[in-house]
């Protein structure tokens, strides 16, 4: 189990909590920062903005996690469209699905978000804030609609603003890939 004998068990998961010895990453340049509070902005104040004064329902917490990533960690696989749109749409799909087939229970909700995982990891669409969906789609008893509106339409909201404002700053290039 490990390449040092008197590291086994329990002992090796415990020294392993130590950390890599990594230092933090540098500081962020404020044209970058500015950049991502514009895009954060804008891109959730379109979402609520049709939420709220349309009445389209296109709100949902893990769309503030997918701000995150798309106007702040760009560059990242986790960040590219095929992940964002894919990661939360399969996520929804799954706990819809779970939801109709075992109602909100604690099982139904820990199956929707495990299950979302091996989803996104099975098709390349990895996206965190897919597993938050997958969780308030059990939790908010929803049904096939919830795919659409919400999670498709909102996520759909922010990649535009995402396309939009991330290429506005000439240090900053979105997206890395489509597919």
């Amino acid at each position: 189990m490990s390449d040092d004998p008197k590291k086994s068990g329990l002992t090796l998961v415990f020294s392993k909590m130590k950390g890599q010895g990594q230092k933090s990453p540098p500081r962020v340049k404020t044209s970058y920062i500015f950049w991502s509070w514009v895009g954060s902005f804008i891109g959730i104040f379109a979402v609520a903005s049709i939420t709220y004064r349309a009445g389209v329902p296109m709100m949902i917490g893990s769309f503030g996690a997918s701000a995150v990533l798309l106007y702040s960690a760009l560059e990242g696989p986790l960040s590219q469209p095929r992940n964002l749109i894919g990661g939360h749409v399969i996520s929804a799909i799954i706990a819809v699905a779970i939801y109709q087939a075992l109602g909100k229970t604690d099982l139904s909700v820990a199956l929707a978000v495990s299950l979302a995982i091996v989803a996104m990891l099975s098709t390349r669409t990895l996206h965190p804030p897919g597993g938050a969906t997958a969780l308030i789609a059990v939790n908010t008893e929803q049904g096939l609609s919830f795919v659409a509106y919400p999670v498709l339409a909102g996520a759909l909201v922010l990649l535009v603003v995402a396309l939009i404002v991330n290429n506005m700053a000439p240090d900053r290039h979105y997206p890395k890939n489509w597919i």
